[in-house]
């Protein structure tokens, strides 16, 4: 189950109804506390995340948990950040479960990509700007930069890319768009931690980043095309922590 990308508002009914009934919850390190805080009373909470550099369990390890977990006779609730098949490994999982004959269903999230752009005021499509976006990944299953990607095709195949996971890699792939071809002037923008009370938007170009070398806090985002442009007009979140601000 996908439980989006932090805010527990953009959880779905199906993701609510399952948090209510599960007895043992595997849960991924993005996943918001308030999210869990919402399972019921006397549910087990099982971390299950996967973070790059740091001591993790293994893949192969989480598939045969939740083997084990659903063959003991538990109602398990595998959550995830995000959607669970975008960047999210849910697929090999349920491949796992499949192959064990272990009955499963998908409940899909709202993914980083989409809902993190909308609360950083950045549309993922305008007709004005794009009428394609890629996503791609920002590092390869051994952490390096992906490089099975033809980036010539990728930096001309859509005015919009969302890359995700890209902050350790992001200056080595924005060399990459510039050279094949993209503006160092085209707008990019880093979100992290979206759609979180820790949110932060930084508003750049492809050029500056390379320069800069900007420290990304993750987890986080990043979009380059002139959608984020748009920003100036529709960050909502932000207009609104100004209206709250205001003295009565």
């Amino acid at each position: 189950m996908g439980a989006g990308p932090g805010d527990p508002g953009l959880l779905t009914a199906l993701a609510l109804h399952a948090l209510a009934r599960a007895d043992v919850i595997a849960y991924d390190a993005l996943v918001d506390p308030r999210i869990l805080r919402l399972a019921r009373p006397g549910a087990a909470l099982e971390n299950a995340g996967k973070r790059g550099g740091r001591p993790s369990p293994s893949q192969p390890d989480i598939s045969a948990r939740l083997i084990r977990l659903a063959r003991a006779g538990k109602r398990v609730l595998r959550l995830k950040g995000g959607d669970p098949c975008v960047f999210g490994r849910g697929a090999e999982e349920a491949l796992a479960l499949a192959k064990a004959d272990i009955p499963f269903r998908i409940v899909p999230g709202i993914t980083a990509g989409i809902g993190g752009l909308a609360y950083a005021g950045i549309p993922v499509t305008h007709r004005d700007t794009n009428s394609a976006v890629t996503f791609l990944t920002g590092h390869d299953s051994d952490g390096q930069v992906p490089g099975g990607l033809d980036w010539n095709a990728i930096a001309r195949g859509a005015p919009v890319l969302v890359l995700y996971m890209a902050s350790r890699h992001l200056v080595r792939i924005a060399e990459r768009l510039m050279a094949a071809g993209r503006r160092p002037d085209e707008p990019t923008a880093i979100i992290s931690k979206a759609t979180t009370p820790e949110q932060s938007v930084l508003v750049s170009t492809l050029g500056r980043i390379v320069k800069e070398r900007v420290d990304i806090p993750v987890p986080a985002i990043a979009v380059v095309g002139w959608v984020v442009a748009l920003r100036s007009n529709l960050d909502w979140v932000g207009a609104l922590e100004q209206h709250l601000c205001k003295p009565s």
